[in-house]
């Protein structure tokens, strides 16, 4: 069955979300995340596209963009190639990594447009991974109160005010304020940091990963279930804290 041809936006600006085949982790640690960025700032020059903001999440992405000269989708082909090509030699690993065809909706109101920010940047807030905005590291809401690296911010402060020092405290306002928006909604895969796994592990008595080892089969397996159990965990991640094998953590039933 042919695919439906993307709806051309008018103001040629788009909300682009790419997301893991499966919903697959993209990011599997800080280095990974900053790569695509350099990659973003670099095809940025190349198809000489507009960026109003960005959102890394571990398993997806949400772009705010401008098509100019290139086409979006050509602009977004370059980006996924050249990460995926740069991930699959870290890892030693073949094959797609991004969902074949990205999502996207048009941005064709100034409305909209703020919304569609707003979202972005709240994006690991409704996730329930941050608790605010200005505590989300890898989004580009701090491009817009501190120092621009590649954000075009001059649009969105305009929509706010032509005053620059009120169209900040504005901006500030509208990114905090609590809202039921919904943009090209993605269920979120949640993750635990590696401290998270620990604290656990510590209320159940295990200090130290020698400890879950000396401890009987029975024993052993039966604290592996429970951290196999535990939302927004993974094998490389519970290897990597208990000193265990993936291979034995997988088998454990």
């Amino acid at each position: 069955m042919a695919r439906t041809e993307r709806k051309k936006s008018r103001s040629g600006i788009y909300h682009i979300m790419l997301r893991g085949i499966n919903r697959q982790t993209i990011f599997e640690d800080e280095e990974d995340k900053r790569k695509f960025l350099e990659t973003l700032k670099k095809y940025k020059d190349i198809s000489q596209y507009q960026l109003y903001s960005y959102c890394l999440m571990d398993n997806h992405v949400h772009l705010l963009m401008r098509e100019m000269d290139e086409t979006i989708a050509e602009a977004i082909k370059r980006i996924s190639s050249s990460y995926v090509y740069w991930y699959n030699l870290k890892y030693e690993r073949v094959g797609h990594l991004f969902q074949d065809r990205f999502k996207s909706e048009n941005v064709e109101s100034n409305v909209y447009f703020l919304t569609v920010l707003r979202y972005i940047h709240q994006n690991p807030l409704k996730a329930g991974l941050e608790n605010s905005v200005w505590k989300c590291r890898w989004t580009s809401i701090h491009e817009y109160v501190q120092k621009v690296d590649m954000v075009d911010i001059d649009w969105g402060f305009r929509l706010f005010s032509e005053d620059r020092k009120q169209a900040i405290q504005l901006f500030i306002q509208y990114m905090q304020q609590q809202n039921h928006d919904e943009c090209l909604d993605e269920e979120v895969k949640v993750r635990l940091s590696d401290s998270e796994v620990k604290k656990y592990l510590n209320e159940m008595g295990i200090t130290h990963s020698s400890n879950l080892q000396k401890l009987d089969k029975e024993e052993r397996d039966r604290i592996l279930i429970m951290l196999k159990e535990l939302k927004g965990v993974n094998l490389r991640q519970l290897s990597r804290i208990t000193g265990i094998s993936k291979s034995v953590i997988h088998r454990v039933r």
